[in-house]
């Protein structure tokens, strides 16, 4: 006899029971509906991808964690994040695209990093991007937060915030300081300051031979933070002559005003001179969300304005900003603090029990008549005792149960049993989608948000 495999998967990858996998699927799908609501379109690229097309751009860290392999004569790669793909995307079909291009893709990305909580080497990334040729409004840098702001709303998540900074502000800080080339390497140590603390970021600082007024400058400039009124206000009162400063400082106005007139309250965003987003290829807008009482969780949803985001594949100028929600990383956050509402284990809306064999034919009749009124049905077919079969009911958390024995076959009704109140009626079969959808309707308006107000 063969020796039996222990069955396991490998670490850093996440699988759910299904109750977990209907909340994690409803909040798929949630998103998603946010982003259509925006007008953004599904793209759904390759999950391998040749490797001197996605490595184009990758080097250091995120080239080590890449799974690459050979497989005849193709080098290939599983793709490490969605950006790249859709920067190869839009450069193969820019002649096939109309821009702005506004794409949305929920998908896996793959990283060989080490394991630990809330780092995976399989997860969803849920991204959106506007793509522009040759130039981008900046308006479109005011649209991401606020799809942001709805789409977290939705998840029945009030206490968060959206921060957000300007990379040109930035840099043109640090040019009028005469920091030019070292901008990069200050922006990547002030990023770092809610991690590390002040002390830590003077010392980082101190490294790169900077002087302790210099120093100074820097630290009590990026200490700014709060209300986007009063920050501009702080901000301005610098004085500081820098055109490209005060670019940076002009989109902060726009990008703030834009975003109070698409609905996102003053509570649920600030600026905050400390958010600069270490990658360099950001140039403009940067964003950070934080969810109020769980700042050891960092960042849920980040991203920002880039100006070229197909340098390495074509010459034409294709602009760009885009956000990205670590879905998986997200849902695992919130299932560590008891904050998914997972009660159910089935998709079905209601749950047909025919109590013998007579019934059977009856019951299956009413289940497609059900269906074809997209409600959601299962039918019980193992035989057993009625007590068995409520248990069933009752462990799959289906909401609605359908009793149909001898009595309801001759009368042609059905035994409707609300499976939460422990209410039963009777209902004739004609009638019984439309007071299904009736209660389904009142269940759908008493049921809790997905995540828990914690």
């Amino acid at each position: 006899m063969a020796q039996k495999v222990t069955p396991k998967i490998l670490s850093g990858f996440m699988e759910l029971l299904p109750a977990e996998q209907l909340v994690f699927d409803e909040m798929k799908e949630l998103i998603e509906k946010t982003y259509k609501s925006f007008g953004f379109v599904s793209l759904d690229t390759p999950v391998l991808e040749l490797s001197d097309v996605l490595l184009a751009k990758a080097g250091g860290e995120t080239e080590k964690q890449i799974y690459r392999f050979s497989k005849g004569n193709n080098d290939l790669c599983m793709r490490f994040d969605l950006t790249v793909p859709l920067a190869r995307y839009v450069a193969q079909h820019q002649n096939d695209l109309t821009f702005p291009f506004k794409r949305y893709q929920i998908s896996k990305v793959y990283r060989g990093e080490r394991p630990q909580k809330g780092r995976f080497r399989e997860f969803y990334q849920a991204d959106i991007d506007i793509i522009g040729s040759e130039k981008l409004s900046v308006l479109y840098d005011a649209e991401m937060p606020a799809v942001m702001y709805h789409v977290f709303k939705r998840l029945g998540l009030n206490k968060f915030c959206i921060k957000m900074n300007n990379r040109k502000l930035m840099n043109g800080f640090y040019e009028s300081l005469g920091l030019t080339e070292q901008s990069p390497e200050i922006s990547r140590i002030i990023d770092k300051m809610d991690k590390i603390g002040v002390e830590n970021v003077k010392a980082c600082l101190k490294d790169l031979d900077l002087s302790d007024g210099l120093i100074e400058k820097i630290i009590s400039f990026t200490e700014i933070y709060g209300k986007s009124e009063s920050v501009i206000e702080k901000i301005s009162s610098f004085n500081i002559q820098n055109e490209l400063f005060e670019t940076g400082l002009n989109e902060l106005k726009v990008v703030a005003q834009a975003m109070k007139n698409l609905g996102v309250p003053d509570n649920n965003y600030e600026i905050d001179l400390k958010i600069t987003r270490g990658l360099d290829y950001y140039t403009g807008t940067v964003y950070e969300t934080f969810v109020d009482s769980h700042q050891d969780w960092g960042s849920i949803c980040s991203g920002g304005r880039y100006e070229n985001l197909a340098g390495y594949y074509t010459d034409r100028k294709l602009p760009g900003v885009g956000m990205s929600i670590g879905l998986t990383r997200f849902f695992d956050l919130l299932k560590d603090q008891n904050m998914i509402n997972s009660q159910k284990s089935t998709a079905a809306d209601v749950l047909v029990l025919p109590m013998d064999e007579s019934a059977t034919d009856y019951a299956l009749k009413l289940a497609h008549l059900l269906r074809t009124n997209d409600i959601n049905v299962q039918t019980y077919a193992a035989d057993g005792k009625f007590k068995n079969k409520m248990v069933y009911a009752n462990k799959i958390g289906v909401p609605f149960v359908i009793v149909i024995g001898e009595d309801e076959v001759s009368s042609q009704t059905v035994t409707l049993k609300n499976m939460q109140s422990g209410m039963q009626e009777k209902c004739p079969s004609e009638a019984l989608a439309s007071v299904l959808k009736e209660h389904l309707a009142v269940l759908e308006k008493e049921k809790k948000s997905l995540i828990d107000e914690k």
